[in-house]
This record gives C-alpha cells, sequence and structure tokens, in this order.
C-alpha cells in the first residue's frame, strides 16, 4: 500500500531508539517516485519494518508516526489525538477558568509535524510537514468528532510549511467562520489574534511562567521586553505590580496589549506601552526597573545562525543586568530550538560577566505539561528560561 524506504546497514539504531526522525543520510534506496508528503514504510537493511511516517524532502527525510507496520486512517487520527486530549483532562488544564491550552505538540504527543491550539470554542491548527498538510481534513474531522463544541477550525501554515514545496493553500478555515475571539486563561480574559498574529495567536507555552510572574510583581515596577500581546504584563498588574511598561517594535501588537489590558482592568493608569525597538529602549531607559521581563522571538531558527544568536542573547542580557535596580528580579527566555540550555544558560552566564554584578539563579523555567517532550526526542525541549537576582 505505502512505498518502502531502504536504511544504510547500521543506520536504523535511531528509530530502535523510537527517536521519530529518519535523516536522508541515513537512507539507502527507495522504491518507486516519492513525493513529498507520501506515506512511507521504513525498511532496515535486513528487510525489517520499523514503521511508518511522512516522506519530506530536506535533512529529515521521514517523520516517524508509527514504529509500527500500520494503515494511517482516521482510526489513527482519533486514538492519537483523543489520547492527547484525556492527557490535558488528566493535568487539570482545561479548567473554566483556562479554556486555552495546546491539545496536540508534535512529537510530543506522537504526531510529528501537528500543532493544535485551543481557544474556547475555536481550534488552530499548524502544519509543519507537507504529510500534515495533506491529511489537514482527517485531523479537522477527528477534531470535530472529538471535541462537539468547536465553533470553527482555522488552518494556519502559511509561516510553517516547507517553503520548498510550493504549496499554494495555506491559511483559511476548515470549518466555521472568523469570529472575535476571547479566552481564558487562569482566569484571565485575553484577545486572540489567531488570524493575523503570530505562532497560532498567542504563546500558550508561556502560562506557568506568567503565573509566576504574578508571584513576583507586588509593588514593584516591571518591565515587559518583547511584550507581544501583553501576557506577562496582564499576569503582573493582577499580581499588584505598582506600574508596568510593556515595550514591542510591533505597533499591533502594542494595540492588542492595550485590549489586554482594558479587558481585564479598564483604563489603568498603572500601565504604558511604547512601540519601539527592545534595544533602542533598554539603551536609553534609567535604572528605576525592579523586574524585567526579556521574551524575545526565536533568534536562531536553524543551526547555521547559532553563533550570532548566542551574541544576541548575551547583548540583550548584558543591557538589562546593567540596567535593573539592585535586588532586581529578571525572567529571562529563548525560545530558539537550535540553542540548547546548556548554550542559553552560558550566554546568560557571559552576560552577568560583562554587567559585573553579583547574579544569582532562582528558577530554572521550561515549557508547560500541555506541550511535552518525547523522552526519546530531546529537540522537543525548545523553551529555556532563568528566573535571576540582581544585586
Amino acid at each position: 500500500m505505502y512505498s518502502n524506504i531502504y536504511l544504510r546497514k547500521g543506520k536504523d539504531q535511531s528509530l530502535r531508539r523510537f527517536h521519530p526522525w529518519v535523516f536522508s543520510g541515513a537512507i539507502a534506496k527507495h522504491d518507486g517516485e516519492l513525493k513529498e508528503g507520501d506515506i512511507v514504510r521504513v525498511i532496515d537493511s535486513e528487510g525489517e519494518c520499523l514503521g511508518v511516517g511522512h516522506y519530506q524532502i530536506g535533512s529529515i527525510a521521514v517523520r516517524m508516526l508509527s514504529f509500527n507496520d500500520i494503515v494511517i486512517d482516521q482510526n489513527f487520527w482519533a486514538k492519537h489525538i483523543n489520547a492527547a486530549l484525556e492527557m490535558r483532562r488528566s493535568i487539570g488544564v482545561i479548567e473554566d477558568d483556562n479554556n486555552m491550552f495546546r491539545l496536540v505538540h508534535g512529537e510530543g504527543d506522537q504526531l510529528p509535524g501537528l500543532i493544535v491550539d485551543i481557544y474556547a470554542n475555536a481550534a488552530v491548527m499548524q502544519a509543519h510537514s507537507v504529510g500534515i498538510h495533506k491529511q489537514r481534513k482527517e485531523i479537522a474531522e477527528t477534531l470535530r468528532s472529538l471535541l462537539p463544541n468547536l465553533d470553527c477550525i482555522y488552518y494556519k501554515s502559511e509561516t510553517t510549511l516547507p517553503y520548498k514545496a510550493n504549496l499554494s493553500e495555506e491559511a483559511g478555515f476548515l470549518y466555521g467562520k472568523p469570529m472575535d475571539l476571547i479566552a481564558v486563561e487562569n482566569g484571565l480574559k485575553f484577545h486572540i489574534d489567531w488570524l493575523k498574529g503570530q505562532k497560532t495567536g498567542f504563546f500558550l507555552d508561556q502560562r506557568d511562567n506568567r503565573a509566576l510572574i504574578e508571584r513576583y510583581s507586588k509593588g514593584k515596577k516591571v518591565l515587559n521586553m518583547f511584550c507581544y500581546t501583553g501576557g506577562f504584563s496582564v499576569y503582573a498588574l493582577r499580581g499588584g505590580a505598582e506600574a508596568v511598561h510593556s515595550v514591542d517594535s510591533s505597533e499591533r501588537a502594542i494595540d492588542v496589549t492595550d485590549r489586554n489590558i482594558a479587558l481585564n482592568f479598564g483604563n489603568t493608569s498603572r500601565h504604558q506601552s511604547f512601540a519601539t525597538d527592545a534595544f533602542k529602549y533598554l539603551s536609553e531607559m534609567d535604572d528605576s526597573y525592579d523586574l524585567i521581563v526579556l521574551d524575545p522571538p526565536a533568534f536562531a531558527k536553524h543551526r547555521d545562525a547559532l553563533h550570532n544568536a548566542l551574541k544576541g542573547y548575551t547583548r540583550l542580557n548584558a543591557k538589562a543586568m546593567q540596567k535593573i535596580k539592585p535586588g532586581g528580579i529578571l525572567f529571562t527566555f529563548s525560545c530558539s530550538q537550535a540553542v540548547n540550555k546548556d548554550q542559553f544558560r552560558l550566554a546568560v552566564f557571559t552576560a552577568a560577566a560583562q554587567s559585573k554584578r553579583y547574579v544569582r539563579i532562582l528558577h530554572q523555567l521550561h515549557q508547560p505539561a500541555d506541550h511535552p517532550i518525547n523522552i526519546y526526542h530531546p529537540e522537543g525541549e525548545y523553551l529555556k528560561g532563568l528566573v535571576l537576582q540582581i544585586e
């Protein structure tokens, strides 16, 4: 039924350890003509089938859907998406005061290439492979059957699909129609810019870390750099911050931030927003901030950019450390998958040395449980964070 891909001798060990990627250099040959997105069987040099997956062009040649020789049909999607849903229910992220969460997190839910985020009664789906793109309608049908209260399913893959595939249909509604979307996270309300915003519209992976900011904010002057739609700012205000300043280079992001502040706190004088360059703001600001959040976009989306990314993290953190008040708290993050936690920590260490301040680590942060990490796929641990006290 499916074409076969045959591995070179000795290149089956990572699959036997359940790593879900087959790299192009491991492939000896394949049957017939393969098209990107085809489902293929992966065969070792002795003729044993090690599983099935989506074929793609590039260094990652196959993303494994199963380590068994099975058919990928509607039952497959239903089984795995339902398992993901039940896990979210069991960890308590689906509550009356929290109706937005990640339902499917790619390799972390044994569905490589697929992201599904839930915002109230809307689902936003992203494909990171052509194989998922080709099966998006089957996946949408499964979502509707498992979540009958969904009003719409939006497919948003214009920035995530491989550009070499030259796919024309990359965004649009698989079910339902546009709606003004407000969702709730830990009792706080947020406008979700799911049609034009970054990723699926909101950074769900910072939920737990936003709650930690709330605990540290009472009576403090807070700076939220790269604020996007103001998540950290909203939590800091609820935590009793004396003042919160939100900074982002995007006018659109600042507009949504202001709307989210008003949605939760009305017209409050405790908040100000600034649409300006982050490095410019850090260079020109005074030293009155008690708490600073640095949550920049990914500085390195691939390994070729790693060196410059680490220099960027060092420069950014050094500026913040130099300006923060003595005894101040710095929340600093990297969401670059190409930067591992040791490399990020070294960049922050270098920044601390350059600032000539005494720095201690209070917390080491990561992504929440609805963004699970497949233990056989350490690359899935993409969000790194540190909470530092600067003397």
